[in-house]
């Protein structure tokens, strides 16, 4: 009876051993997030997290996208990437109201399953000219020349995975966009599903090629692990938002200009490096002008000017309209996404030309106000004349005797006013009392 007891305790040990690793043994999926805007620091992103995806040995990696587009080589840095990645990526447009526009079909054409959420779209993939110093407007011949080379790479990757090569086709020369079920309709995608944990079911036991090979994707029971941007990361991609790096602009501008008008204030100069550093950085990974950056720069000038020179608000005004205009000009696409947002740029500009000429009007208010020390405080200042004054005489000002002089004769005991101070002398002249 004890012998039975202990080879059923036995048996009970080893289903637990064998349920706990077949536990174990769950396939491991890692999930990121990949929205906004598809920059520099994105691609980088993305290749990171497929590097760490395949060191931790996981059986594949889900990119939740939503993106309104972004930079061609961020795009393509990107679709390399999966294209070549040693573990299956499924790129899963999601959730309802998400959008994979521009940069982003690509991104979902490469990917080894494409999956959208009800409610979302793809397409709008059209390419334009956009690059640092670039210029947004292109000949016709350069145009079909950039036109072409984007169909054809849209239409190698959509082959590559088995997608329909018409209608990439389409979105890049025609920026048509589709509804979730027309992708899947027209073979665009390879399933509409609402959550994450459906889609997993959804494509279970699918053949999929990775690295040349067919494999099977085991996702039933899989294990998700969401991947946070690191700080660093996060860090690069919010200041390579276009808003995001013309406001460090600004706010380096107006600390450095604040500084500058008011030496020894430190904390607006150190604020001011550190935003421009800042934007700098940003805008490196971003289409920027020349032509944009320099009408900045030149209204800094004139705000600076109009301290020094009195202009009856003329300086200032030419700042404010070479503001505006450099603010418009800044970065040089007509891709909607790298572009400053009316919503930010109207205010931005608003507000900081209220800032340079309140500050401005500080500083002139300054300059012209009354001194109370030195000689300049002196001047139109009221004495009496201590001693007869016939060219040379005594002042009392102040309760000091002062050496004065005069064009005019002056008798003892008048009132005078100073009219200028050469060194320790005073020129005065007699305040004539109305009759």
């Amino acid at each position: 009876m004890f012998r039975r007891i202990c080879f059923v305790l036995l048996l009970i040990i080893i289903a637990a051993a064998g349920a706990l690793h077949a536990q174990d043994q769950k396939p491991l999926f890692h999930v990121i997030n990949l929205d906004g805007i598809i920059t520099a620091p994105s691609a980088k992103y993305v290749a990171e997290s497929l590097e760490e995806a395949q060191r931790a040995r996981a059986a594949g990696m889900i990119i939740l996208l939503d993106t309104p587009g972004g930079l061609d080589t961020a795009m393509r840095d990107i679709a390399k990437s999966i294209l070549n990645a040693p573990l299956p990526v499924i790129v899963y447009v999601y959730p309802s109201g998400a959008r994979a526009a521009s940069a982003g079909v690509i991104i979902a054409q490469a990917a080894h399953i494409a999956a959208m959420a009800p409610g979302t779209n793809i397409g709008a993939a059209h390419p334009v000219a956009i690059g640092i110093g670039g210029s947004a407007e292109m000949d016709k011949t350069m145009s079909r020349k950039v036109e072409n080379d984007a169909a054809a790479y849209a239409r190698s990757i959509a082959k590559t995975r088995g997608r329909s090569e018409e209608w990439v086709e389409k979105a890049v020369r025609k920026s048509e966009s589709i509804t979730a079920d027309e992708a899947l309709k027209l073979k665009v995608i390879d399933v509409v599903v609402p959550d994450i944990q459906t889609l997993l079911t959804a494509i279970d036991q699918k053949e999929v090629t990775v690295a040349g090979s067919k494999r099977k994707l085991s996702t039933a029971n899989a294990v998700l692990d969401t991947k946070k941007i690191g700080t660093r990361q996060g860090i690069l991609s919010a200041i390579s938002n276009p808003n995001i790096a013309y406001l460090l602009l600004l706010i380096g501008l107006a600390g450095l200009y604040f500084e500058f008008s008011t030496p020894g204030a430190i904390l607006p100069g150190v604020i001011g490096g550190i935003s421009l550093l800042l934007a700098f950085v940003g805008m490196s990974a971003l289409p920027v002008s020349y032509t944009g950056v320099l009408l900045i720069l030149f209204s800094m000038i004139l705000f600076i000017a109009e301290i020094k020179i009195m202009s009856h608000g003329m300086l200032a005004v030419g700042g404010v309209i070479s503001l505006a205009l450099g603010s418009f000009f800044l970065f040089d696409t007509p891709e909607p996404a790298l572009r400053i947002s009316l919503q930010v740029l109207i205010p931005a500009v608003l507000v900081a030309s209220a800032f340079f000429i309140v500050i401005i009007w500080l500083a002139v208010k300054a300059q012209l106000r009354k001194h109370y020390s030195g000689k300049e405080s002196m001047i139109e200042g009221q004495g009496e004349a201590a001693t007869a004054i016939d060219g040379e005489g005594k002042v009392f000002f102040q309760g000091e005797y002062w050496t004065a002089g005069s064009d005019q004769f002056i008798p003892q005991g008048a009132k005078v006013r100073i009219k200028k101070v050469d060194g320790l002398k005073l020129m005065v002249e007699e305040i004539k009392e109305r009759k």
